[in-house]
C-alpha cells in the first residue's frame, strides 16, 4: 500500500510540474469576424446573405485563434492560424512590423494575411510582442522582446498538427529586423523571408530622424547612455558573420520604399555574398514599403520559398 501511495504521489508531482512548464497559456477560437473593421471590404451580399468575396473564401478553410503564451515569465498575446483539415503541417513564425500600437495584429489581419499563408498548408503563429496588443512587459524594439519570437518554436511543440522539424520565419520591416536577430539566436529555423527589412538602424535614423526620437529613444532601455551598442544590436549589417550558412533567406524590397530604403537590402545582400550566406534578393520596381503594387507576386515568391525548404 505504501508503494501505491508513493506512485500516486509521484504521478501527481509529475503532472503538476508538466503543467507548470507549459508555455501556451490560452488558445481561443475566433468564430466571428463581423465586428472587425473593414469586414465589409472582404464580404458581399448574395441572395440577402453575407458571403466572402471570391478571394477570401479560403477563410472558411482555416481556424483562427487568439493565443497567450509565456516568455521570460510574461504573458504575451498573439495569433495562431491553421488549416481546418487535420494533418501535420510545417510552421511559419510571422514577425509583425511597426512599434507600439502601429502594426498591431487584429482578428481581421490574422484572417486575411496570416490566413493566406495557412491556406497553403502551414501552421502560422505570430506575436504581438511584449507591451503590445494586451501583452505584459515593455517593448524594446529588438531588445529582450526578441525572446517573444525565439520561444515560439517551443510554443508550437504544445500545439497539435505542427511539424516542428520544419519551421520557417517571415518578417516585414521591423519584423524583418527581428527575423535577422532571431536567425542568429535560434537553431530551429530552416528558412526565412524578410520584406522591407531594417538591416541598419543607424541608416534608419539618418533617413528618418523621427524614428530615433519617437521610437528608439522611447522604447530601448537606457538608450541615451548605450546608443551605439544598442544600434549595433539592431543592425544585422554589422554581424553578418553570425548567420548560419544552411538557412536560406529570401529578401524582398520595393525600390520606392521611403520608410526603409531599398539600399538596406542591397547592402546586406552584398554582405551575405561575401560571407557565403545563402540568399535571394528580389527588388520590385516602384514597390512601396509593403510592396502592395505586387501583392500577388510577393505571396507567390514567399510560398514558393517556404515550400522549397519546409516541405
Amino acid at each position: 500500500m505504501k508503494y501505491v501511495k508513493l506512485i500516486i504521489f509521484s504521478a501527481l508531482i509529475f503532472n503538476c510540474n508538466a503543467q507548470e512548464n507549459k508555455l501556451l497559456v490560452s488558445k481561443t477560437l475566433v468564430s466571428d469576424l463581423s465586428e472587425s473593421p473593414f469586414y465589409s471590404r472582404i464580404t458581399r451580399i448574395q441572395d440577402s446573405q453575407t458571403v466572402w468575396k471570391k478571394q477570401y473564401k479560403y477563410i472558411d478553410s482555416i481556424n483562427i485563434y487568439r493565443i497567450s503564451y509565456l516568455s521570460d515569465g510574461l504573458k504575451i498575446n498573439g495569433y495562431l492560424v491553421q488549416p481546418k483539415k487535420k494533418e501535420k503541417y510545417p510552421c511559419i513564425i510571422y514577425n509583425r512590423g511597426g512599434s507600439m500600437a502601429f502594426g498591431t495584429l487584429t482578428d481581421l489581419s490574422a484572417a486575411v494575411f496570416l490566413g493566406k499563408l495557412a491556406k497553403e498548408g502551414y501552421t502560422v503563429v505570430a506575436s504581438q510582442y511584449r507591451g503590445n496588443g494586451g501583452s505584459e512587459g515593455q517593448e524594446e524594439f529588438g531588445g529582450n522582446d526578441i525572446n517573444d519570437v525565439t520561444i515560439l518554436p517551443k510554443v508550437l511543440e504544445e500545439i497539435k498538427g505542427t511539424d516542428t522539424q520544419n519551421i520557417g520565419m517571415y518578417g516585414w520591416s521591423r519584423g524583418g529586423m527581428m527575423t535577422y536577430i532571431a536567425l542568429t539566436k535560434s537553431n530551429q529555423i530552416k528558412a526565412a523571408v524578410v520584406g522591407g527589412a531594417i538591416s541598419d538602424a543607424r541608416k534608419i535614423i539618418e533617413d528618418r530622424p523621427e524614428m530615433e526620437t519617437e521610437v528608439l529613444a522611447k522604447l530601448i532601455p537606457d538608450y541615451s547612455n548605450n546608443k551605439e551598442e544598442e544600434l549595433r544590436k539592431r543592425s544585422a549589417i554589422e554581424w553578418v558573420d553570425q548567420f548560419k550558412k544552411n538557412v536560406p533567406i529570401l529578401i524582398l524590397h520595393g525600390n520606392s520604399d521611403w520608410r526603409v530604403k531599398s539600399e538596406q537590402s542591397l547592402r546586406i545582400a552584398l554582405e551575405f555574398e561575401k560571407h557565403r550566406i545563402p540568399y535571394r534578393l528580389i527588388m520590385f520596381e516602384d514597390g512601396d514599403h509593403g510592396i502592395s503594387q505586387h501583392e500577388k507576386e510577393v505571396m507567390s515568391q514567399t510560398i514558393s520559398w517556404f515550400d522549397k525548404f519546409l516541405k
